[in-house]
C-alpha cells in the first residue's frame, strides 16, 4: 500500500471521513486541502446501483458545465469540405480526413476529443482499436458524431464532459479546478447530479445513486450524503 504524504494525513484530520456531508460542505473541505503547488482538478464519482451487464441499464452521455472544467481540451474532426471549413471557423485544433486517419494509424494522438461528420464514420472506424481503447472514438450519444462540427466544437471548448459508467456501475466527473469560486463549483456539481439522477434506467430498482464521493487531484474522498445529492 503506498504510504500516504503529509499533506494528505492533515486534510484527513480536517473532517470525518464516515460522515455524510451535504454538497456544498463536502465541496469546501475538498477545495479548502486542496494545497497542492498545481491547480488540482476536483471530481466527482457516483456509484450507481445498476447492472452494466444488461444494455438496457448503460449509462453514457455528454453535458455542457455552466463553467466549465478549467481545462481547454484540444478538437480534431474529422471533416471534408464546407464542414472541414466550419470546423476550423469553430476553433478546431486540427482538421482532416483520410490523412488524419493515416496520421493515427501511424501513432499520433495528440487531441483530447475527436469529432466526425456521420458521412465520414465508415472512414474512421478502421481506427475503432487504436481510438475505443482510448475513449477518443466518436460517437452519436456522446453528441461528437455529428452535422453540426459548430456546435459540436464549440461545446467541447466550452467544457463539454462525457460519462459513462464503468463495469463496477461507478461514473467519475471531473467538475472544475481548486481554483474555482465556490458557486461555480456548486452550480457544476448540480448540472451533473440532476443529469446523472434523471439518467436513471427504467429497468433499475431499489437504491440508484448508493454512494457520492468528491475529491482532488492529491487530496482524500469527501463522502456527500446520497439522500441530498440535489
Amino acid at each position: 500500500m503506498a504510504k500516504k504524504g503529509k499533506k494528505y494525513l492533515d486534510a484527513l484530520k480536517t473532517f470525518d471521513s464516515q460522515t455524510l456531508y451535504e454538497p456544498a460542505e463536502a465541496l469546501n473541505f475538498v477545495k479548502t486541502n486542496a494545497k497542492a503547488k498545481f491547480d488540482e482538478t476536483i471530481e466527482i464519482a457516483f456509484r450507481l446501483g445498476i447492472d452494466t451487464r444488461h444494455a438496457d441499464q448503460q449509462i453514457r452521455g455528454a453535458i455542457v458545465l455552466p463553467h466549465g472544467t478549467g481545462k481547454t481540451r484540444s478538437v480534431l474532426v474529422f471533416a471534408k469540405g464546407e464542414k472541414a471549413k466550419e470546423a476550423e471557423q469553430a476553433g478546431a485544433d486540427f482538421v482532416g480526413a483520410e490523412d488524419m486517419v493515416e496520421k493515427i494509424q501511424q501513432g499520433w494522438f495528440g487531441f483530447d476529443v475527436a469529432v466526425a461528420t456521420p458521412d465520414m464514420m465508415g472512414t474512421v472506424g478502421k481506427l475503432g482499436r487504436l481510438l475505443g481503447p482510448k475513449g477518443l472514438m466518436p460517437n452519436p450519444k456522446t453528441g461528437t458524431v455529428s452535422f453540426d462540427v459548430e456546435r459540436a466544437v464549440k461545446e467541447i471548448k466550452a467544457g463539454k464532459v462525457e460519462y459513462r459508467a464503468d463495469k463496477a456501475g461507478i461514473i467519475h466527473i471531473p467538475i472544475g479546478k481548486a481554483s474555482f469560486e465556490p458557486e461555480k463549483l456548486m452550480e457544476n456539481y448540480r448540472t451533473i447530479a440532476d443529469t446523472i439522477v434523471k439518467a436513471r434506467p427504467a429497468a433499475v430498482k431499489g437504491q440508484y445513486v448508493r454512494s457520492i464521493t468528491v475529491s482532488s487531484t492529491m487530496g482524500p474522498g469527501v463522502k456527500i450524503n446520497p439522500l441530498k445529492i440535489l
